[in-house]
C-alpha cells in the first residue's frame, strides 16, 4: 500500500465466508450419516442432530458479540490511501487457508454417523447457519449505523481468519456504498438498467 494505506477486508464478509462450506458439507455428511444405523439408530441421531443443530446455531451467532459491538463502537474512518479488498477475494482467501479443516469437520462428521447418524453432520451445518446469522446481524448494525465495518488484512491473518481475534485492535469504517458488498456481506445487487 502507498502512503501508510492499509488493505482492508469486510468483517460481514469474513464472517460469512465459512457459513456455505459448513452447511453444505454439514447436510451432505448429515444425508450420508443416514446410511449407517449407528450405536444409536437413526431416529436417536435425528433427534440428537437437531438438538445439536439448534444449539450449535445458538452458540456461534451469539459468540464473541460484545467483542464485535466494542470494536464497531471505536471504529476509525478508513483512509483514502487504504485500499478495500473485493468480496471475491476475502471469501476466496478464508476458504483457502481454511480448507483442510473444512475437510477434516468433513470426515469427522462422517466418521461419527458410525456411532450417532446424522447427527455430526447436523452439528456442522448448525455452525454454518449460525455465522450465517452473525453475519446478518452485522449486517443490521452496520444499516443502523450508517456505516460499513473493515479490518485490516494483516490483523486478520494474525488471527487465524477471525475478525474478532486477539490481533485485531479495531475496525475501520467506510459509507454504507463502499465496496462491492452489501451490509451484511451479501453480494451488492446492481440496479437493473432501465
Amino acid at each position: 500500500m502507498t502512503r501508510g494505506g492499509q488493505g482492508l477486508a469486510r468483517v460481514a464478509v469474513v464472517v460469512r465466508a465459512g457459513a456455505a462450506p459448513l452447511w453444505w458439507l454439514g447436510v451432505c455428511a448429515a444425508g450420508i450419516g443416514l446410511l449407517p444405523p449407528g450405536l444409536t439408530g437413526r431416529r436417536s441421531g435425528v433427534l440428537a442432530g437437531a438438538a445439536l443443530f439448534v444449539l450449535a446455531t445458538a452458540a456461534v451467532a451469539y459468540a464473541r458479540r460484545k467483542r464485535y459491538a466494542s470494536l464497531a463502537a471505536s471504529a476509525s474512518r478508513a483512509g483514502k490511501h487504504d485500499a478495500l479488498q473485493d468480496r471475491a477475494v476475502t471469501v476466496r482467501d478464508w476458504r483457502r487457508r481454511h480448507r483442510w479443516w473444512l475437510l477434516l469437520a468433513f470426515l469427522t462428521a462422517l466418521a461419527g454417523a458410525f456411532a450417532v447418524p446424522a447427527a455430526p453432520g447436523m452439528l456442522l451445518a448448525g455452525c454454518g447457519a449460525g455465522l450465517w446469522l452473525k453475519a446478518a446481524w452485522l449486517g443490521r448494525r452496520e444499516r443502523a449505523d450508517e456505516a460499513l465495518l473493515w479490518v485490516r488484512v494483516d490483523w486478520l491473518r494474525g488471527s487465524a481468519g477471525s475478525p474478532a481475534g486477539k490481533p485485531v485492535k479495531g475496525y475501520r469504517s467506510t459509507g454504507i456504498a463502499a465496496g462491492d458488498a452489501a451490509p451484511g456481506g451479501s453480494r451488492r445487487k446492481t440496479p437493473a438498467l432501465v
